[in-house]
């Protein structure tokens, strides 16, 4: 996996902590620094330890799978990229939680975190993945887009986040067939 897919795949799973960010921004009636810092450094650490958990365990049962090696990453991506579709379309109003409290925090960072989970797996059955630089790049771009969601939600509302979240997830499906149609 090269430098552009990787990034392409950092900022497809930082979509949902962006789209949550800018809900937070939304909640936010006088943003300060500090809930910009808070949002990012949240997100981006969990979207970057989320994969190497992922990354850990599917080295641990790669005996075991290493033949159906690009299936299972086609399909983890896929069905990721498909929900993240599927969620554009429901209308349901998500109601976020507007304390930026450790708890609070911390709950949002897991939840928006687990697809990151799935791709990790991924990553221990691709040959070429440079662990550390994907767990980087994970980190720092959802860091980055999750303090952008902050502001932008505090300024222009949510208009952006269903683009976002759909963004993400035609991203995430495009990458699927390249790993299965060109490995």
């Amino acid at each position: 996996m090269g430098l552009s897919e990787l990034f392409l795949l950092s900022v497809s799973l930082s979509m949902d902590a962006f789209a949550v960010s800018v809900c937070k921004g939304l909640s936010v009636d006088k943003l300060k620094p500090a809930h910009i810092l808070l949002c990012g450094f949240w997100f981006g650490l969990f979207q970057a330890l989320m994969p190497f958990i992922g990354y850990s365990a599917g080295l641990i049962f790669y005996e075991y799978i290493h033949s159906y090696d690009k299936y299972i990453a086609f399909s983890l991506l896929f069905f990721i990229g498909a929900k993240m579709l599927w969620d554009t379309f429901k209308n349901d109003s998500d109601q976020v939680d507007v304390s930026f409290s450790f708890y609070s925090m911390l709950l949002l960072a897991v939840a928006t975190s687990i697809d990151a989970l799935a791709v990790g797996f991924t990553f221990s059955v691709l040959p070429d993945i440079n662990i550390v630089l994907a767990l980087c790049l994970i980190g720092i771009v959802t860091f980055l887009l999750s303090a952008a969601g902050v502001k932008l939600g505090n300024l222009f509302g949510s208009v952006y986040k269903t683009k976002a979240q759909f963004a993400g997830g035609f991203i995430l499906i495009l990458l699927a067939f390249k790993m299965l149609l060109f490995p």
